[in-house]
């Protein structure tokens, strides 16, 4: 919660008494927080602005406690509120700032952001709040962020460095660039939320202090408190002391997360930069325009006839090769890997060439070994459809001034190819370079909407006779059903792997060239502005092969990858395959040359392995989480993706009551609420973030006796401690009567 009179970090609970409700009466919620008065007459002005349908009145009784009423239309009366108001509710934006709708790969990104890894906690409820790796308690210093997830760019510094002057050109580029005033809101519905303020996050470390592997390591597991603007940073490795001509150079050492920026953002933003260095410290001009309110907006006017079209006959079969590598068992190890190789300009000339001569660029080249090693992985004899990711930068759309925009505009798409051992290797090049240009047509699709726009297989018949079945956990049917809160869509039925899916990913960057008046700029200060490279970060997903060409000219291919699922000695062997590929694809220059033999030339070679996919583990239907009274009242708390980490925990330490506390997960059947209830107890929901709404959608699809769910209690998003005293605030209000 953000307001003029309410302190930085503070968190608002909300209060929903369940009753039935009479035609046209109003939702009673109450509000339990860090809010005055004139807090709470914005807060109540903002929804009835924003939400013009519905009748909205304010009782403020003292500072922390109003009662809000929500009248709705009268037309149909309301079922439960809608996720944007719940959104506006437990979230209201900062004063002076905007939001702007979560969609497309962005969305895929935040999920997964939110989506932790299976962890062992003495609650039970570590697997399921949100957060990745730290502490229960809250103190690994995310501040409930993801913990990871994190890319990385670094470049040593050439020339005369003063940092205040570093610190204020960055600061300079933060106050006229929106997207670096940006976090995100994940309470009911995903948001970007843009603030008129944030401070530049600048750090400078001593080489005697930390080596410069420990500070990648330190960075990395640092990640970010998503729901915080600043989610980029930049950390400066100063020079070692006594200078001389051998000493190490400044160093410096930009993160950020891979859910608000691409990398080619990065480097118009570091253009922007190296202008306000230039300048003395101060980017001359305002506000960036066009930026990412403007592309929400043309994205918003698309119209998506002929996408859904496309996509109708496009989407990836379901035998589809997706793994270059054969199924193994468990690496045994973990963390990122990072793989680089040079292909000289000569070879990279040459590779170029040969792509020209058959009407396609070198990418083209790239894409068609990549599709060569996923069928070989395949092991299989005869033509087999292969898809994996290629990366789209988004800029080249009908928005004048696109190019230009920094945010997350690029996006994974599935490219499908066939593989045909016995085909002519021109045939597979031509199938790779048209399907590039089919998907470059739309740019702002995603992995997300390509989903909903599959074809589905037809129904399986009615049964003649019987029952019918039970409704499962899952949304409701339809076209206008989505994931519940914090779910994970997965492929349609009868959908091949997606990109983001268990698919690999190709892409091919082109870093942003400073201009050539600027670099002068700064050569006459004695500044050379270097290369960022990328240090291992957050590969998205099992795979990721990146291709860039050097200054001289040669082509650099790197390989991120999980450990986790590929060993360092099998992505060894994959890349090395790769790149032996690549030098000898320019010698069959015979048209009738096919695919099969160039991967003859790995004849001898061992198929690298990557570890067999793990299914996700079930969630068990409740967790006792403290034991209370017999005859108490039950706390119930509601897990979902995307709960601050480590705020459960607090809260169940932190409760005094007599009350027993069970968790439960927010996608679970209604009917696990009447194993935690019994006679003459009552149920309290509650839920931070994601799983207040889960909470709150619960209650709504319960079928329960009146009166057993007494209240349900939400809260907005922040650290674990801000989140678990909001959490105790609302549930003393429920156990407790008012005096």
């Amino acid at each position: 919660m953000s307001s003029q009179g309410v302190p930085r970090g503070a968190v608002l609970a909300v209060v929903h008494e369940p009753v039935a409700l009479s035609p046209g009466g109003p939702l009673v919620l109450e509000l339990r927080g860090p809010l005055g008065p004139a807090d709470a007459e914005t807060v109540a002005a903002r929804l009835a602005q924003r939400h013009r349908a519905f009748g909205v009145a304010l009782d403020s009784h003292r500072p922390g406690h109003h009662t809000l009423r929500l009248t709705p239309p009268a037309a149909g009366g309301l079922a439960a509120l809608p996720a944007d108001l719940l959104a506006d509710l437990l979230a209201p934006p900062p004063p002076g700032g905007e939001i702007l709708p979560v969609t497309g790969h962005q969305q895929t990104l935040l999920r997964a952001a939110l989506t932790p890894a299976p962890t062992s906690t003495g609650t039970g409820t570590g697997t399921s709040s949100g957060g990745n790796s730290g502490s229960s308690d809250g103190s690994d210093g995310s501040d409930g962020g993801d913990g990871g997830g994190v890319e990385q760019l670094y470049w040593d510094w050439s020339g005369p460095f003063d940092v205040a002057r570093f610190a204020a050109a960055w600061q300079s580029v933060v106050d006229r660039e929106c997207v670096l005033r940006a976090c995100f809101d994940w309470v009911a519905a995903p948001r970007l939320v843009l603030h008129a303020r944030a401070e530049a996050d600048i750090a400078v470390c001593s080489p005697a202090a930390v080596t410069w592997p420990q500070l990648l390591r330190r960075d990395r597991a640092r990640g970010f408190a998503l729901h915080r603007p600043g989610l980029l940073r930049l950390t400066l490795l100063a020079a070692e002391p006594g200078g001389g001509g051998g000493a190490a150079p400044p160093r410096v050492l930009l993160t950020y997360h891979p859910a608000l920026l691409d990398e080619r953002g990065v480097h118009l933003l570091l253009r922007e930069f190296y202008r306000a260095y230039a300048a003395g410290g101060v980017l001359p001009g305002g506000e960036r325009r066009p930026d990412l309110r403007d592309h929400a907006r043309w994205l918003a006017g698309q119209d998506t006839t002929a996408a859904r079209q496309f996509w109708a006959r496009a989407v990836p079969p379901p035998r589809a090769a997706t793994r270059p590598g054969r199924p193994g068992g468990a690496t045994g190890q973990s963390g990122p890997g990072l793989l680089d190789t040079r292909l000289r300009a000569p070879e990279t000339f040459r590779l170029r060439s040969w792509a020209a001569l058959r009407g396609a660029a070198e990418s083209s080249a790239l894409h068609l070994v990549w599709a060569l090693l996923l069928y070989r992985a395949a092991g299989v004899s005869g033509p087999l459809p292969v898809s994996f990711g290629v990366q789209l930068s988004g800029r080249d759309i009908a928005l004048p001034g696109a190019a230009g925009i920094p945010g997350l505009l690029d996006s994974p798409l599935p490219m499908t190819v066939t593989v045909d051992p016995a085909a002519p290797l021109a045939g597979l090049l031509h199938q790779v370079r048209d399907a590039l240009l089919d998907l470059a047509a739309y740019p702002w699709a995603s992995t997300e909407t390509i989903r909903a726009w599959a074809p589905r297989p037809p129904a399986a018949p009615a049964p003649a006779a019987g029952p019918a079945p039970a409704a499962g956990p899952g949304p409701a049917a339809g076209p206008a059903a989505g994931p519940g809160p914090g779910a994970v869509a997965g492929p349609a039925a009868g959908v091949g792997p997606l990109c983001g899916a268990g698919s690999t990913l190709v892409r091919f960057d082109g870093p942003l060239v400073l201009p050539k008046v600027l670099r002068s700029e700064l050569a006459a200060q004695g500044v050379h502005a270097d290369t960022p490279r990328s240090a291992a970060g957050a590969a998205g997903g099992p795979l990721t092969l990146a291709a860039r060409h050097d200054t001289a000219g040669g082509l650099v291919l790197g390989l991120f990858y999980d450990r986790a699922q590929l060993a360092d000695e099998d992505a060894a062997a994959l890349h090395s395959q790769c790149v032996r590929l690549l030098r000898a694809l320019p010698e069959f220059r015979q048209a009738q040359a096919s695919a099969g033999q160039l991967l003859d030339l790995l004849a001898r070679a061992a198929t690298p392995r990557m570890a067999r996919p793990v299914p996700p583990v079930p969630h068990p239907a409740l967790t006792v989480l403290r034991p209370g009274h017999p005859h108490a009242d039950v706390i119930c708390l509601v897990t979902a993706p995307g709960v601050p980490a480590g705020s459960y925990d607090l809260f169940v330490r932190g409760h005094r009551g007599p009350e027993e506390i069970v968790a439960v997960h927010g996608d679970g059947a209604p009917g696990v609420l009447h194993q935690a209830s019994g006679p003459g107890r009552r149920l309290v929901l509650c839920g931070c973030g994601p799983g207040g709404r889960a909470a709150y959608e619960l209650a709504q699809r319960t079928p329960h006796a009146p009166g057993m769910v007494s209240a349900v209690v939400m809260t907005g998003i922040g650290d674990a401690a801000a989140s678990a005293s909001a959490l105790a605030r609302g549930v003393r209000s429920v156990l407790t009567p008012p005096p």
